[in-house]
């Protein structure tokens, strides 16, 4: 074995430290002195900590190596320093916290004029936040005496490093207690309303993204640890001072009472987006709100809300003249002028303050007709999908969101009394049917005269579904209804036309839109422990169909009605003993044909676990066709077990336009087990359910989607 040889090999750093005379940049030219270094080596640590070298290396990352030396190795000293002082090494650690002179050195590169150097600033950053990690004590004391350290951050705080150092002192500092007092040192240093002082148009762009930047971390990061450290009973007085009306006023006067800049708004933005985000902590093991704590904190701050509504309009305003773009010329066009960042952010902002629900927003935003300025854009920019997607969300929300306490009147009669006042004004003022008609119809018209479908079609495509899925099973699916059917009857014969032709067969040639819901069906599918495939192809061959459909139901009760009622319960507690993979029954194989077929001795190719002998109807057949039937066969662990049932019979069988559906069941003793397909004729939608009822009912739907191979064929795949 290697581990009885010694094949340690004396570090050259060893032989060089014995010289008397022996240097620290020689030392650092060793190829190994960093590992030495972390590997704590004594003669080298006892080399480093001595005061002329620990100054030394301070001084290699604090000031400006000189002009001449070679571009390549300029800054390498000042590299291998900032490692050797972050190797987290105790002594170093100690030597360097507890030296005040040393500090004072360190600290004296904030004092320096900006712009900082900005490799130099990221040693200086990555130094002082180790030592706030662990020294936290000695170093937040240090850093309290000095006066400038809140203004020389601002300063600075237009170079990354210094602003992630800002960060660290909100991160890093373990004790809770010493935390809460560096938050209260910083807020009455008034380190917020400095930073807000930097998002405006005076500045440069670097300022404004780092303070914007900074800001939105403040509030994550103050949010998360309000959940994180359970029975603190004391606020983040940062979190709270930046949702005071005040300052989120104040931010808002910044851009709206200057000369219009994009990068300050887009900025401002950012803090509000953040300021609206009713997300959990993205950390995991907080399912419910933690002991101590209100779900109010999960919603938006009602002082914020407060503080933008007056700011409505000039946001609407920056929609139709948003600041000068020049011409921006595309493969597609001229955008004149192009949708900038600016209007993307508004529309963002929109969508973010629809999902807060108020009435007073709502009402305002109608007023304004934002969502009609909104829909023009989306349909003008036809190839904007960082628009398109923004433009989707808003209309979703509307139709899906219950209406806001106050969006109705108590007087009213009960059937009309929830009704949204959002949804009435984007179907009547915005005449959204209308318009996604009339686009459907333009893209159409252009594309048969040769031109290029539009890039807004698939995001339209979605829009349109989510208006039949609310309309169907919506909360305000009634709403919705009443309002379609006040639309002119030329327009909502083009709707319904629409709905089921156009879109249907868009949707036909997209995927089969399958929804999945995750479920442990190891209680009920106990027969195997390979995934069950379930193979079906889709058929728009009606012929035969109703005959084979018959044929195949009489067969599947024949194989249950052979089995003996004297059969062992299947249900019983047993021992499980699991047969030699050779042995085991495979379940149904997948199919690979190119083509489908109503013919039963078609040739497949089939899972190589399967038996040669096993049976060609675990396979399943959907006709598509509206007016056509349902024909299935499915293969589960349960049906191909038939010597395990007691009995079985086909228990439903519906066929109509509007859905087709199969149900099997099979009954034994106290547990009823169904299996049941069915097909949503006007979205092409196939749903498999199974409901066992023993002590409970479960349902689950699984997910299918087309084949890349043959568009006529769909895997579904049922597993854990």
């Amino acid at each position: 074995m290697f581990w009885k040889f010694d094949l340690h090999t004396t570090s050259h750093i060893d032989t060089l430290l014995e010289k008397e005379d022996v240097t620290l940049r020689e030392v650092m030219d060793e190829d190994d002195v960093l590992q030495e270094c972390k590997a704590q080596n004594h003669k080298l640590v006892e080399f480093l900590l001595r005061p002329q070298c620990m100054e030394d290396l301070v001084t290699f990352i604090t000031q400006e190596p000189s002009s001449d030396v070679e571009e390549k190795i300029k800054y390498k000293y000042p590299n291998i320093s900032c490692e050797l002082l972050t190797s987290d090494v105790s002594q170093i650690n100690d030597r360097l916290g507890e030296d005040e002179k040393l500090l004072m050195k360190l600290y004296g590169f904030l004092q320096n004029e900006p712009p900082l150097n900005p490799l130099l600033a990221s040693f200086f950053s990555k130094v002082l936040s180790i030592l706030i990690g662990r020294k936290p004590e000695q170093i937040v004391d240090f850093l309290r005496k000095q006066e400038d350290f809140v203004d020389l951050m601002i300063k600075h705080i237009g170079t990354s490093a210094i602003m992630d150092l800002l960060l660290r002192m909100l991160t890093c500092i373990e004790p809770q207690q010493l935390r809460q007092d560096v938050l209260k040192w910083l807020n009455e240093e008034k380190v917020i309303q400095r930073l807000v002082d930097m998002v405006q148009p005076s500045q440069d762009e670097d300022r404004h993204s780092n303070a914007s930047q900074s800001l939105c971390e403040i509030i994550r990061l103050s949010r998360d640890q309000m959940f994180q450290v359970q029975g603190c009973s004391e606020p983040d007085p940062l979190l709270a001072t930046l949702e005071k009306q005040e300052t989120v006023e104040q931010l808002l006067s910044n851009i709206f009472d200057n000369e219009k800049n994009e990068s300050a708004i887009v900025s401002v933005i950012q803090i509000l987006l953040t300021l609206f985000e009713t997300r959990r902590p993205a950390f995991e093991g907080h399912m419910e709100c933690p002991p101590g704590m209100s779900h109010s904190s999960f919603s938006v701050n009602h002082s914020i809300l407060e503080a933008v509504r007056p700011r409505l309009k000039d946001f609407h305003q920056l929609i139709l003249e948003p600041p000068k773009k020049n011409v921006m010329k595309t493969t597609w066009g001229v955008l004149d002028p192009p949708v900038g960042n600016t209007r993307l952010n508004v529309v963002r902002l929109v969508a973010s303050l629809l999902q807060s629900n108020t009435h007073n927003i709502n009402t305002e935003l109608i007023n304004l007709n934002t969502m009609g300025v909104i829909l023009d854009m989306y349909f003008k920019y036809i190839w904007n999908n960082f628009l398109h997607i923004q433009v989707e969300i808003c209309t979703a929300m509307i139709l899906a969101m219950p209406c806001a306490p106050t969006d109705f009147q108590p007087n009213t009669e009960q059937e009309h009394a929830r009704e949204s006042i959002l949804i009435k004004h984007l179907f009547q003022k915005c005449q959204f049917i209308q318009r996604i008609i009339d686009a459907w119809s333009s893209n159409e018209k252009e594309q048969a005269e040769g031109g290029r479908r539009r890039g807004y079609m698939g995001h339209l495509t979605r829009i349109a579904n989510s208006i039949v899925h609310n309309c169907d099973k919506g909360p305000n699916g009634p709403q919705i209804q009443q309002l379609i059917s006040e639309l002119p009857v030329e327009d909502r014969e083009k709707w319904e036309t629409f709905i089921c032709g156009q879109l249907t067969d868009t949707n036909k040639r997209n995927t089969v839109d399958l929804v999945s819901n995750h479920i442990d069906i190891t209680d009920v599918f106990i027969f195997t422990s390979l995934p069950l495939y379930i193979n079906f192809s889709l058929n728009t061959n009606e012929s035969a169909n109703i005959a084979l459909f018959e044929a195949r139901c009489k067969e599947k009760i024949q194989q249950f009605e052979d089995a003996g009622s004297d059969e062992e319960d299947i249900w019983d507690d047993k021992d499980v003993t699991f047969a030699p993979e050779s042995q085991r029954r495979p379940s149904s194989g997948s199919t690979d044909s190119e083509e489908s077929t109503d013919s039963e001795e078609e040739d497949v190719k089939r899972d190589p676990f399967e038996a040669s002998n096993h049976s060609t109807d675990d396979r399943m057949e959907v006709d598509t066709d509206c007016d056509g039937w349902l024909e299935t066969s499915v293969a589960s662990p349960l049906s191909t077990s038939s010597k395990d049932c007691e009995s079985a019979k086909v228990e439903e069988e519906t066929v109509c336009c509007e859905q087709r559906s199969i149900t099997e069941t099979v009954i034994n003793g106290s547990m009823k087990e169904t299996v049941s397909l069915t097909v949503d004729a006007k979205t092409e939608t196939a749903v498999f359910k199974r409901f066992a009822k023993h002590l409970h009912t479960k349902t689950a739907t699984y997910s299918a989607s087309i084949c890349p191979l043959s568009p006529s064929c769909c895997c579904i795949i049922l597993s854990e």
